[in-house]
């Protein structure tokens, strides 16, 4: 500290007390006259005292010798005479410092900073130091904490409104497969798959692990602050992932799904678009930009001409690419790379777990029926929203918990409860998803039992897998979710509910492992 807290001098003077003078040997009547300059040091001295008895025994000495002159008397001193307690009126003084102290440290603390030394102190308030005069004051005031405010409107809060609207902006690309399927029609495709399956499939899931990883890195120059360092690596990635998910798709492409493959190429675009508008907020223009795909509705029932068909596709893509590449200018603009920015290989992890959960995405979504398999792909992607604002949920709710509970066991139960909470709002959600999707889509079946466990486990690992990407256990996340899609994608049949119960088991543990410990919630 360079100086006191106190802005205004003392009231007083100084508490010193004059210095004693020697005593002298001998009768006391015999001594001499002060000198001038003691009577001017000493301007009230007490009056001689009488002389004893000739039989009278001298008094024996002590601290509180007549000669030994009294501290300068205070304004405020008691009416009977009797002097106040120095530490009183210190703590009265320091009563609004004290009475939120958690620790005597923090009292000694502002006395060094108050300017008082240890010679200061023992003199004055007869204590050994400040931290002994500290432990006083602590035991002298009361405690007086203030109650925690509730924080709403923080970084970790939000609003319902707008989670919802990016699970629909999710769930609409889904209506171009609708208005494509007819173009995309052929012979029998491979590995079981229908025409032209496979090269979507390679390009979505390339999509998703390049996108992923190139979201993190542009949400990690957001978090320091440079919007145009951000934009810059989305106009740097963005272009590269449309044309790695654009050659994969085309490398897989074998004879006649040629079609399946441009139509690859336009959805590696779209989501590189995609990817851009919804990392710098843009939602509702990537929503506009998806509305000629509401086009689709009428083709649940009626067909659609060719022509229609392409003209709707390519103008809901060609009106994403534009606005990503509006949202993209500060990226242009000269020197807006900034300072370093985080390594490469750290945003890594992040791609991994996209692959991990794309796969497990594309695994509930194949059923012995094309349409009971998209109307669970449909009500995932739709969950995104609901799940992203129960994630949000969870962590201000944990930190308001971290303000108010005292115990660290009350904070570990607290979290768990408010953990399964969660959990079971989102499986609510994407259960009733599930059903409305299935009474919506035309000639859908009934989903049957094991299905619907397996979907909601699927669910589970998805939404516990997000929770520990955002404390940053995204390696474990990932891992669990790259076993549990390679399990169901080796044997299908026997270790699909296995591999995703499994999955969901250990994230559950990992889960409550983790986010039980309170500096895992600090801010």
């Amino acid at each position: 500290m360079s100086g006191s807290l106190w802005l205004k001098p003392p009231a007083t003077t100084t508490p010193l007390p004059a210095i004693p003078r020697p005593r002298r040997c001998g009768n006391p009547a015999a001594r001499t006259a002060p000198r001038p300059a003691e009577r001017a040091a000493h301007p009230h001295p007490h009056p001689p005292a009488a002389p004893p008895a000739p039989d009278t025994p001298p008094a024996p000495a002590s601290d509180t010798a007549p000669d030994t002159l009294p501290p300068p008397a205070s304004d405020t001193a008691p009416a009977d005479g009797l002097a106040g307690d120095p530490l009183d009126e210190l703590a009265e003084r320091l009563d609004g410092f004290v009475a939120v102290a958690v620790h005597p440290d923090e009292i000694a603390a502002i006395l060094e900073s108050d300017g008082m030394t240890d010679d200061h102190i023992r003199l004055t308030y007869g204590r050994a130091d400040s931290f002994a005069l500290a432990e006083d004051l602590y035991a002298r005031v009361e405690r007086r904490h203030p109650e925690p405010t509730a924080r709403r409107g923080g970084p970790w809060h939000s609003e319902l409104a707008g989670c919802l609207l990016r699970g629909l902006v999710f769930a609409l690309p889904g209506l171009a497969y609708v208005l494509a399927a007819p173009l995309l029609a052929g012979e029998q495709g491979r590995s079981g798959l229908p025409a032209g399956a496979l090269p979507l499939l390679a390009g979505a899931v390339t999509g998703w692990v390049w996108n992923q990883a190139l979201s993190h890195r542009a949400y990690t120059w957001l978090g320091l602050g440079d919007r145009p360092a951000a934009a810059r690596a989305l106009l740097v990635g963005a272009p590269a992932g449309a044309l790695a998910g654009t050659a994969v798709a085309l490398a897989v492409a074998g004879p006649g799904e040629t079609p399946a493959a441009v139509f690859a190429a336009g959805q590696s675009l779209y989501l590189a678009a995609a990817t851009v508008l919804l990392v710098l907020g843009r939602e509702r223009a990537l929503l506009c930009a998806l509305s000629p795909l509401a086009g689709a509705v009428p083709a649940f029932r009626w067909d659609l001409p060719d022509p229609l068909r392409a003209g709707l596709l390519l103008a809901s893509l060609a009106a994403s690419a534009a606005c990503a590449a509006l949202v993209l200018r500060p990226g242009v603009r000269r020197g807006a790379r900034g300072r370093g920015g985080p390594p490469q290989a750290v945003s890594l992890p992040y791609g991994l777990f996209g692959l991990g959960s794309g796969l497990l995405v594309l695994r509930a979504g194949a059923d012995d029926t094309l349409v009971g398999g998209a109307g669970a792909v449909i009500a995932l992607t739709l969950s995104m929203g609901p799940a992203e604002w129960l994630l949000h949920r969870f962590r201000d709710e944990s930190l308001a918990r971290l303000r108010t509970l005292t115990t660290a066991r009350e904070f570990r139960r607290a979290v768990t409860g408010t953990l399964v909470l969660c959990l079971g709002g989102y499986l609510t959600v994407l259960l009733a998803l599930t059903l409305a999707a299935t009474l919506v889509w035309p000639d859908a079946p009934w989903p049957t039992l094991p299905r619907l466990v397996t979907l909601l486990l699927i669910g589970s690992v998805l939404w516990l897998g997000l929770l520990l990407q955002a404390f940053g256990a995204v390696l474990s996340a990932a891992a669990v979710c790259l076993l549990a899609a390679a399990a169901q994608t080796a044997l299908p049949a026997a270790a699909g509910p296995a591999a995703a119960g499994g999955a969901a088991a250990l994230l559950a543990v990992l889960s409550c492992v983790l986010l039980v410990r309170p500096t895992v919630h600090r801010v």
